[in-house]
């Protein structure tokens, strides 16, 4: 925790001493609007771009909530989409750093549309990519996936070894990380990825057929409605709260050590959890804020097609040559995570869609 610490602190007085121009895509989805909200809080330029396919203007709201007049006026959003050329281009100018999160999630979306997938996690990510260089931006952090990992059976996952994708969205996030390669060797252009392990906490959608795990449970236990887990529940993850993301952001930004541009690092906590365990770490936190989840208990169903049996990261190179440290825990960030979403079943009483809940 202390290397964690210090390392977050002489980022962020980085920042406060001189403050930069950032560019957030996907500034209004779950991560993003993460980011947009701390980087406002340290007084940076911060500019957004979403077209809201799957962010919401919400999230915008949520993460403006608490700041303050000044820094708000810090903040320009450009409602665009990455695979438009000239809305890369608009928002690449005149930024220092580029956090690239816009991208189509979700497993069975890439399978019911792989050509959707395609088109905004590839071909908008090279789009970005393009308009970066032009801007001569300095470095661009971008996000990738542990479903890179594949078809490996090797636990926990270390960076340099990957086995083939299982879904077209495991596809596209390895397509990211190849082309970011190649701008880094052809143009110079300063590039890191992210391996984001099963990220989870407040502003995660429940809503719709492609909603995440945790929001999703969330929601069925605050409702006392059915909870289903696909599969015997024995499938494991990487559950990482999104405070942790948040920090390995600035940190891969801001880092001075050469050998970590061109890198891709995983960003989790290093423990696996099973579906099964996880449900009952959720319960036990809904039932302390709503006692008649109690009474509910998971549906199993059958397992989906393109999900990773198990997933555990090894956080070591991250730790190494970024500073990276856990700053919050999978117990701290439910509890965290479960206050919010009781507040959310407050101001909305009724289940927002059929709890048809997926794995992660």
């Amino acid at each position: 925790m202390t290397g964690f610490t210090s390392a977050c602190d002489l980022a962020r007085s980085q920042l406060l001493e001189r403050p930069r121009c950032w560019l957030v895509t996907g500034a209004a989805g779950f991560v993003g609007s993460h980011l947009v909200e701390q980087l406002l809080e340290l007084n940076q330029q911060v500019v957004g771009l979403d077209n809201f396919a799957t962010g919401s203007k919400e999230n915008l709201l949520h993460a403006r909530a608490s700041l303050s007049p000044s820094q708000r006026e810090r903040f320009q959003f450009i409602e665009g989409d990455i695979r438009d050329p000239a809305a890369c281009e608009q928002a690449c100018s005149g930024v220092d750093f580029v956090l690239h999160e816009a991208a189509l999630g979700s497993v069975p979306r890439s399978i019911k549309d792989p050509l959707q997938s395609h088109e905004v996690n590839v071909t908008g990510s090279l789009r970005i990519l393009m308009a970066a260089r032009a801007a001569g931006v300095r470095r661009v952090v971008y996000a990738s996936s542990s479903s890179v990992y594949g078809d490996s059976p090797a636990l926990p996952k270390v960076e340099g070894s990957v086995g083939r994708p299982l879904s077209p969205y495991a596809a596209t996030k390895a397509a990211n990380e190849a082309y970011a390669h190649a701008f880094a060797k052809c143009y110079g252009l300063e590039i890191i990825g992210l391996r984001y392990f099963n990220v989870f906490g407040p502003r995660q959608n429940p809503n719709g057929p492609y909603a995440a795990v945790i929001p999703l449970w969330f929601t069925g236990l605050f409702h006392a409605s059915p909870v289903i887990i696909h599969g015997d529940g024995e499938t494991s993850r990487d559950f990482c709260f999104v405070e942790n993301v948040v920090h390995a952001n600035l940190l891969a930004a801001l880092t001075t050590e050469p050998q970590a541009v061109a890198q891709v690092f995983n960003i989790a906590c290093g423990e696996r959890t099973t579906l099964n365990q996880l449900f009952w770490l959720m319960k036990s936190e809904v039932i302390q804020l709503r006692p008649e989840a109690a009474g509910v208990e998971p549906i199993h169903r059958e397992p989906r097609p393109g999900d990773v049996r198990h997933s555990l990261a090894d956080t070591s190179k991250a730790s190494r040559m970024l500073g990276y440290r856990v700053a919050c825990s999978l117990r701290e960030g439910l509890a965290r995570s479960a206050r919010w979403y009781s507040g959310q079943a407050q101001s909305r009483p009724s289940p927002p869609a059929p709890l048809e809940a997926l794995g992660p």
